[in-house]
């Protein structure tokens, strides 16, 4: 596929927190990484406000293992709060995704270099990232490198079908819809052999308006564009 990118992800914890435990002060991942969620690590391998990318599925290749711990967390206003924390132990992911031009920001139209975004992009993750990768929570360090999707063996490759129920499938912002608000978007993944293929963003039918808000603001002033960031990287090879 076009401006395509394949890579694995893995770590010893993930918390791709299911928002129904959290009205407690309580956290219990999902079983698997939402499509938010593997958008944020792809964002955080290279990102520019000029690009969107589209994540076209993921491969689960460990056996969905959680455990618990009693979490501390931090109090502004002071308190001495004990909550229980569910996360993802030793997990590994397969990715495919790949980007496309945001249509929304024709502002950015200047910065629309293909081959060189791509190429920034190939490097960044060669790189392990240009920016930190957290498996759904920043106490989550998660780590990337290149891979052939679909190489190796996966825990569920022979289990043909696996319902995941309801999920959050991920956010709209205003810069990637055009509305000056946040959405949520619900959908119904189904694992088969071990992986599942997501729909686009523009295909889910669940969509919930959360609280309006508006775009941001992106120009040559606060932000360098492909070919001069392809210049520096090749000077600093």
């Amino acid at each position: 596929m076009r401006n395509s990118i394949e890579f694995e992800v893995y770590g010893p914890y993930a918390l791709f927190t299911d928002p129904l435990t959290k009205l407690g002060g309580e956290k219990m991942t999902y079983n698997v990484p939402t499509y938010q969620a593997l958008k944020g690590i792809v964002e955080s391998i290279y990102w520019k406000p000029t690009i969107m990318y589209i994540i076209d599925e993921v491969r689960i290749m460990n056996q969905i293992k959680m455990e618990s711990k009693g979490i501390r967390p931090i109090e502004y206003g002071g308190g001495n709060t004990l909550a229980n924390y569910t996360y993802l132990k030793d997990v590994r992911y397969q990715v495919r995704a790949h980007f496309i031009f945001n249509p929304y920001r024709p502002d950015l139209a200047y910065d629309r270099n293909e081959h060189k975004h791509h190429n920034i992009l190939k490097r960044a993750l060669k790189a392990g990232g240009r920016r930190d990768i957290y498996l759904g929570t920043r106490e989550c360090q998660g780590y990337v490198e290149p891979c052939e999707f679909g190489t190796g063996k996966g825990y569920y490759d022979q289990i043909e079908e696996i319902p995941l129920g309801t999920m959050v499938h991920g956010f709209n912002y205003p810069d990637e819809t055009g509305r000056n608000q946040l959405e949520v978007r619900l959908w119904n993944p189904v694992m088969k052999n071990g992986i599942i293929r997501f729909i686009r963003p523009d295909e889910c039918r669940n969509v919930r308006v959360l609280q309006k808000i508006g775009t941001k603001t992106f120009d040559s002033s606060n932000m360098e564009s492909a070919d001069l960031l392809w210049e520096q990287l090749n000077e600093g090879r």
